[in-house]
């Protein structure tokens, strides 16, 4: 099929992975580093024109029983601009707990807090790509738990 571009959306620092979706493995990308929405679009751009992606992957984060919380409205606002700006497909992903995983898989490589702090947020965009690879989904359909906000 082709590229997909995934994003652990922060409102600081957005970290972006990238898979094949014939290999089906998520690599680190990169993190954009803007609070500006236009600026991270922009960088976005960027992205989507070198990679040309068939579709990008929001992580939708949520509380550990599942419940939304000011920052799952905030990623799905995120997704929403995506989709007005790119003619691509959106979808949102579960990414419960991806960020201390990335800090744990970090830590095992022997990264210390602060050289691994600029890494975190593109390693946890890996985690909620892969898990979207590894996990049998439908494309025509939002990865969404069936409680998540509208």
């Amino acid at each position: 099929m082709g590229a997909v571009l995934a994003f652990d959306f922060g409102e600081k620092r957005t970290g972006v992975a990238v898979g094949e979706t014939t290999l089906l493995c998520a690599h680190p990308l990169t993190v954009i580093r803007t609070g500006d929405d236009d600026e991270r679009l922009n960088a976005i751009a960027r992205l989507v024109d070198e990679w040309r992606p068939e579709l990008l992957l929001v992580g939708h984060p949520l509380h550990a029983d599942g419940t939304a919380h000011a920052m799952t409205l905030r990623a799905r606002a995120f997704a929403d601009g995506l989709r007005q700006r790119f003619a691509l497909p959106v979808r949102e992903a579960d990414e419960r707990l991806t960020s201390r995983e990335a800090e744990t898989r970090l830590r095992e490589t022997g990264r210390n807090a602060k050289n691994m702090k600029p890494m975190v947020d593109a390693v946890a965009a890996q985690l909620i790509l892969q898990t979207w690879f590894d996990h049998p989904h439908d494309l025509s359909n939002e990865c969404l738990p069936s409680h998540a906000p509208a």
